[in-house]
């Protein structure tokens, strides 16, 4: 039996396999190069490696793409009748019940596994990020606080640990010590996406754009280099420079960093939505863009088939005015909610009354968008994402309300969201694109 580098048993695999698995999981933990290719090499050596099949499983799953749960179930069937230990077993059974649209299930098994085997970074990785795609701040905070008196310093990718500890103190607004874990991360490993993308959130959250600024600008040769949250990431930075009042470096970063090489990923695409449909609420001319990203959401998106994505197509196909597209996108939640994965769920508490709204923002029903939002902006959570990706419900709510003429709500919104962010000139801003 071989073992990982923190202890961990490696059924079924040679050295050569092992050394290849181990490889894609120190990728994973930065966010880095190209762990699905290492996951494959250690297969192609080692065929009966449950861990390889789980892991392949789960890379093509964390990325919310329409085509990875076949591909990760899959996976997990090729490894059922292989021999493996019971931790291996329930990564198998966890990404399994994922593909299969079974999200809190899925997070459970893995919560259950992190219980037992705290040094499991595997596990505490996707499980944070399913905590995150599900809306669950606790546990994305609980999950990885949990496992750290188990871990030291100086194991190998305690700075991971850090980086998602950091995320999950941020989204429960524990935003001091968010970023003393987050700038711990990356000065362990300057290379670790999650803990740049943590302290970003921080600098979001307390309203600090100059500071986000600073902490995202002079290091992009870093954090941006051979990382898939490269997009993500100028996004915030992005974020950052849209609250200083820059839109043309923030389309400067739209076309260099967030749309323009051309992503057909899901997460990449959502971030080129909730940063045009910004830029769209605040009146700037975006030019043609619209156009360019609903074709790739066209040619790549599935609208059904998870909530939180059908709301950035649907901005996409609103903001581009293609009519036939928002249809289609209104069908497939309709179908969605007949099904009986969680997705429905995502989609009845939230997910289609947040899609409708935009489509109703985009046909000038400006009072049902409102009145849509209004209803559900308190349970927003419930469909995933984080609290600065979900801020684009209570903006659009806003510029809604005005469009609609109720001047008494409109006033209402901006002064709650000024005494959010007492250092911004939101109303002037408000205002300038009113």
């Amino acid at each position: 039996m071989r073992h990982d580098e923190l202890g961990l048993d490696l059924s079924g695999a040679s050295e050569r396999a092992a050394a290849a698995y181990q490889g894609g999981l120190d990728q994973l933990r930065c966010f880095v190069g190209d762990p699905l290719a290492a996951a494959d090499q250690a297969l192609a050596d080692s065929p009966g490696m449950p861990m390889a099949h789980a892991l392949r499983a789960w890379l093509h799953l964390l990325g919310t793409e329409p085509d990875g749960p076949a591909v990760a179930l899959a996976a997990c069937e090729a490894a059922a009748a292989l021999p493996a230990t019971e931790r291996e077993t329930l990564h198998l059974r966890a990404a399994s019940a994922l593909a299969q649209d079974r999200w809190s299930e899925s997070a459970r098994l893995l919560e259950d596994l992190s219980v037992r085997w705290p040094r499991d970074l595997l596990a505490l990785q996707v499980g944070h990020q399913l905590d995150f795609f599900t809306g669950d701040s606790r546990m994305l905070r609980d999950r990885i606080a949990r496992a750290l008196p188990h871990w030291e310093r100086t194991l190998p990718g305690y700075h991971a640990l850090l980086s998602m500890h950091a995320f999950g103190l941020e989204e429960t607004g524990d935003y001091a010590a968010a970023e003393r874990a987050g700038r711990e991360a990356v000065a362990l490993e300057p290379r670790d996406g999650w803990g740049w993308h943590a302290v970003a959130h921080v600098h979001e959250m307390r309203h600090e754009p100059a500071a986000g600024t600073q902490w995202l600008g002079p290091t992009q040769d870093t954090w941006q280099e051979g990382s898939f949250l490269a997009t993500h990431n100028a996004w915030h930075l992005a974020l950052f420079h849209l609250a200083l009042d820059d839109a043309e470096e923030v389309l400067r970063l739209y076309d260099r960093a967030i749309a323009g090489a051309g992503s057909s990923l899901m997460l990449d695409l959502v971030d080129a939505s909730a940063m045009l449909w910004r830029l769209l609420l605040r009146g700037v001319d975006t030019g043609d863009r619209w156009q360019a990203l609903a074709q790739r959401w066209q040619d790549a998106g599935v609208p059904g088939h998870y909530a939180f994505n059908d709301l950035h197509m649907m901005m996409a196909f609103v903001g581009a005015g293609w009519q036939d597209a928002q249809q289609r996108v209104l069908a497939a939640q309709d179908e969605a909610l007949a099904r009986a994965g969680d997705n429905a769920r995502f989609t009845r508490e939230v997910g289609a009354a947040a899609t409708q709204a935009v489509y109703d923002f985009g046909q000038g029903h400006d009072a049902r968008c409102a009145r849509l939002l209004r209803d559900i902006r308190s349970r927003a959570h419930r469909f995933g994402g984080s609290h600065a990706q979900r801020d684009v419900i209570d903006l659009t709510l806003i510029e809604a309300a005005r469009r609609a003429g109720d001047a008494a709500l409109t006033r209402a919104l901006e002064d709650e969201r000024a005494a959010m962010r007492p250092h911004r000139p939101q109303r002037r801003v408000l205002a300038a694109a009113a």
